[in-house]
């Protein structure tokens, strides 16, 4: 038997329950992972609040890093004792975690287990967005929604590695003086002034390239007035509620933009794919380009802890449950 949080009916952070469950078994091209950390994600809270619905009851947790404790058939290249990470494997809230090999990434050497589990999700999701969503290039004014969260953080970096001019939106001091330690070259605190008036006037009035906007309903109209001519509108979550319908012709109106709804899912859907963003987020932590915040740090029993910090906006970085 081994510990995991159990989600038996979908409501608030109280529906998450320690359990014993049955010790998993890996099937063939599967591995049974001794969880060393788990990360708390947005998306966990969707699926527990049954807005994307799942079978019941499940596990919470779609991304985390351990070590390998036993190996199924069929499986090459990874052994027991190796210290892998995933994303996008449903049931990590647990102690131990039925990984399929083909989304496990082995940990480089030289970077902490924590390190890896806090990377996965949020940093793929932050290339991905860069590179494919929208391929941010030299000059591209950028707007970077939540700067100060965990995807934020690490969007604010990847957009100026690659040699954009990044606007940060916040909510606290505190949480500008981390984007601005991140990379931002402008921070606007949006419970001070309207973030829309204050990217047309440090914009002159042209707009930006892409917003990146993982907040939703509050700050939809506002991310669509900030975008230039035949600029990109990315919905990339939804933390302050799903946006409402959306008539297409105001993309014509606001000059021709783009909107898009990506998922991860969509963008390690190969396991050439998955490797090659794992490669360069991996690689560009090594090197220093990228630099992950964990936050918080919470025993398996306190998920419903997490969830109340992550949903309550007090949290900055990234949030590990540690079984």
């Amino acid at each position: 038997m081994a510990d995991a949080v159990v989600v038996r009916a979908t409501g608030g952070p109280e529906v998450l329950e320690l359990a014993q469950v049955d010790l998993p078994a890996p099937g063939p091209g599967q591995l049974l992972v001794d969880v060393a950390a788990a990360g708390v994600n947005y998306i966990d809270t969707y699926h527990r609040r049954g807005i994307y619905p799942k079978d019941l009851p499940f596990t919470p947790g779609n991304e985390g890093a351990g070590t390998v404790r036993a190996v199924g058939d069929d499986v090459t290249g990874i052994a027991e004792g190796d210290h892998v990470a995933w994303a996008d494997v449903p049931g990590s809230y647990a102690q131990q975690a039925v990984v399929p090999a083909s989304k496990a990434f082995p940990v480089p050497d030289g970077i902490e287990v924590e390190v890896a589990a806090a990377a996965m999700l949020q940093g793929l999701t932050a290339h991905y967005l860069v590179t494919s969503t929208y391929a941010v290039k030299p000059g591209d004014t950028v707007l970077v929604h939540a700067a100060a969260g965990g995807v934020g953080l690490l969007l604010v970096q990847a957009a100026k590695s690659r040699g954009g001019k990044v606007i940060g939106t916040v909510s606290t001091a505190e949480k500008e003086r981390l984007a601005r330690e991140a990379g931002a070259d402008e921070v606007i605190r949006y419970t001070e002034t309207d973030f829309a008036a204050e990217v047309e006037r440090m914009t002159g009035g042209v707009g930006v390239a892409v917003v990146y906007d993982g907040v939703g309903k509050d700050t939809f109209d506002g991310s669509l007035a900030c975008l230039a001519t035949r600029g990109m509108m990315v919905l990339s979550g939804a933390s302050s509620g799903p946006v409402p319908p959306v008539d297409p012709q105001r993309l014509n109106s606001g000059g021709s933009l783009f909107l898009t709804r990506p998922t991860l899912g969509h963008h390690i859907a190969t396991p050439d794919e998955f490797r090659w963003r794992c490669d360069e987020l991996f690689s560009a932590i090594s090197a220093g380009r990228i630099n992950i915040r964990i936050s918080g740090r919470y025993p398996l029993a306190d998920a419903r802890k997490a969830h109340e910090d992550l949903e309550g906006r007090r949290t900055t970085g990234k949030l590990l449950l540690i079984p």
